[in-house]
């Protein structure tokens, strides 16, 4: 079987904080005379799936289906974001909670220059999360993996629960971490923090020595099968029992970084779920990684992009 083959019949399902990302895109061509801020003429507009949904987004894009599990408002917000999830070919299961505002991140973009970015949300209620966990356990079974995307919002509040349960079915559980309580994660496959999320947890560190020390001391205390450090233009790290893996950055051209994390656990999703080797999962989400960096906004690798840097990819073994 090829890795192609082997990644369109994965069903994965990504658990996690979703939100509308909006993009206004226009020209600065003077100083506002009210204060001293330039001043956008909006030319045009854009939504795309953000947070976990972008994740989703990403993992269908690679070829693998995916179904969404989250939370939203009831207004004209979750409505658009239902209609471009729809679009992009992902099952989404998207609980309504009356009570707060659908995640909105509006950003302002001027001569390619994010100008201004606004934020709107609500933690959702325990009572629509408890509906949301009773889904959750009746999707798992036909899920080959399950990915958990945190942008503390407070979809997975109760993370730790979600993380036992699937690993009680014996299947990978990848997590995208954020804050600084990672005990929360204990028990995950894998952990995806990025170079400052990773510092915060674990502490700065001078040597390539003390790096690898303190990620075999957080993997080991979280009972974890692998730790995966992003670190931008230095590439990233996998760290395992007895082992630490270091694949420099692709040389690209750095555009946008934001979402760049969605695409790199996207990515290790397929790759793992289809029965790819450590390395060479690493490599596909550094390529993968490249690729959206060089793209503006929340965007997406596809699987063809990310086969092109590779010479012999429909050679590469897979178990699955």
């Amino acid at each position: 079987m090829t890795l192609r083959d082997a990644i369109r019949d994965l069903r994965i399902i990504v658990v996690g904080d979703v939100m509308l990302d909006e993009y206004w895109f226009g020209d600065v061509q003077r100083i506002s005379p009210e204060a001293p801020v330039p001043i956008v003429r909006i030319a045009r507009s854009e939504e795309r799936p953000g947070g976990a949904a972008n994740v989703a987004r990403n993992i269908v894009a690679l070829g693998a289906s995916a179904t969404l599990l989250s939370v939203v408002g009831a207004d004209s917000a979750a409505d658009r974001l239902r209609t471009v999830l729809t679009e992009a070919g992902i099952d989404h299961r998207l609980q309504t909670d009356p009570h707060i505002r659908t995640t909105v991140k509006l950003r302002v973009i001027g001569q390619q220059q994010q100008m201004l970015r606004i934020d709107f949300e609500d933690a959702p209620s325990r009572e629509v999360l408890d509906q949301k966990r009773a889904e959750f356990e009746q999707s798992l079974d036909a899920a080959d993996l399950v990915v958990f995307s945190d942008y503390r919002k407070g979809a997975l509040e109760h993370v730790e629960e979600l993380i036992r349960r699937v690993r009680a079915r014996g299947k990978p559980v990848l997590v995208d971490p954020k804050g600084d309580e990672y005990g929360r994660y204990t028990g995950a496959t894998v952990l995806t923090p990025n170079r400052a999320e990773f510092t915060a947890v674990a502490g700065s560190w001078n040597t390539q020595e003390e790096f690898e020390s303190k990620a075999q001391a957080l993997r080991r205390h979280l009972e974890l099968d692998a730790l995966l450090v992003t670190m931008s233009e230095q590439g990233m790290m996998l760290v395992r029992e007895g082992s630490v893996l270091h694949r420099p950055a692709q040389a690209r051209e750095v555009f946008d970084v934001s979402g760049a994390g969605d695409t790199v656990i996207a990515a290790l999703a397929v790759m793992l779920a289809a029965g790819a080797t450590w390395e060479r999962t690493v490599d596909f989400a550094n390529a993968a990684a490249g690729i959206v960096v060089s793209k503006l906004g929340t965007s997406v690798a596809t699987f063809e992009e990310v086969a092109s840097v590779f010479e012999d990819i429909e050679a590469w073994s897979v178990s699955a």
